[in-house]
């Protein structure tokens, strides 16, 4: 049983963003573009690219493209820093809004539907151990990269 627990921790996002991803299809968004305005939307207007890139998981100039994109979709723009002209921060734009709402509501339906009989409980603890294996994770990453 031990030994499908990764396998399974590694396909469930791949399936919960197909369910998103098949849903939200028909809005014109790809997955790097939902994915992107979701997280900027969440994390807060005025992120560094940088940071933005970070939490979403992918490197800084994977995510030029996408902003470009998104830029262009008029959803997005992008502002030197006043610290630091070379850090371009990202802002949300009023287009962006009504997207946003719906790419909200998929995303809510989606987790309720995937997380359909699951009580407030089972789903809190069921956070927390995945809290506790990513913490676990990560102390094993960063001690195998001082090594």
């Amino acid at each position: 049983m031990h030994q499908n627990i990764g396998f399974r921790l590694s396909r469930l996002p791949r399936l919960w963003r197909a369910i998103i991803d098949r849903r939200l299809a028909p809005l014109g968004l790809t997955q790097t573009r939902w994915i992107t305005l979701y997280h900027l939307w969440r994390l807060g207007d005025g992120q560094p690219q940088c940071d933005l890139a970070r939490a979403i998981g992918v490197e800084a100039p994977s995510l030029v493209r996408t902003l470009d994109q998104l830029s262009e979709q008029g959803l997005i723009e992008r502002c030197p820093c006043e610290q630091d002209r070379r850090t371009k921060r990202v802002f949300l734009t009023e287009a962006a809004t009504p997207l946003l709402e719906q790419i909200d509501e998929v995303v809510t339906q989606a987790r309720r539907e995937m997380l359909g009989g699951l009580s407030e409980a089972e789903i809190h603890q069921l956070d927390t151990l995945l809290e506790h294996i990513e913490n676990n994770g990560l102390a094993i990453q960063s001690r195998e990269s001082d090594g």
